[in-house]
């Protein structure tokens, strides 16, 4: 899925790669699929909510994604991610990414980790670039812009595989304005 979206995409800067989740609050009508259908809604205090996974790249161009319930942690995805951008300079996210396995996993694509320690954190962080964390706002812009979509303000979908169609031609939309 997405291979349309790939090749509108066409090269992105692999200077530097941002990363982050955001919530995506389900519409009342999403729930109600059939089981053994994938939905991502998972339930929170909140109500059913969604949880978009993004990566971005120099310009704030949306690289790649994952969709999955609101409960999932950043952190669990965060592979997946990584694997999707393949290599990059840098690779640089929030105190969720906080994890020596994340960090090596962007290590061993030859990227450089910029994810601050959390507060309770021993360890130095030498890698940590106050400047390109700084930056992180270009991902947190592609969320604003993806949001300005009606459909993926609101989820309206009740399965998983739509919300993505619906999140791959957002983010087609997106590339084009810049060809």
């Amino acid at each position: 899925m997405g291979g349309i979206f790939f090749e509108l995409r066409g090269e992105i800067d692999p200077e530097w790669v941002f990363a982050d989740g955001s919530y995506v609050r389900a519409h009342q009508h999403a729930n109600g699929a059939r089981h053994g259908q994938e939905r991502a809604i998972g339930a929170s205090r909140g109500g059913p909510t969604t949880k978009l996974h993004l990566a971005t790249d120099a310009h704030g161009n949306p690289i790649d994604f994952e969709v999955t319930g609101g409960e999932v942690h950043d952190s669990q995805v965060a592979n997946q991610l990584i694997e999707k951008v393949g290599e990059a300079e840098h690779f640089i996210a929030d105190k969720a990414y906080d994890s020596e396995t994340i960090r090596e996993q962007a290590r061993r694509r030859g990227m450089t980790p910029v994810i601050p320690r959390k507060s309770n954190s021993s360890k130095p962080n030498p890698e940590f670039d106050a400047y390109l964390y700084k930056l992180r706002h270009l991902v947190e812009n592609v969320f604003a812009r993806l949001k300005h979509f009606r459909g993926i303000a609101t989820r309206f979908e009740k399965l998983a595989r739509n919300f993505r169609a619906m999140v791959f031609l957002a983010c087609s939309f997106i590339w084009l304005k810049l060809k």
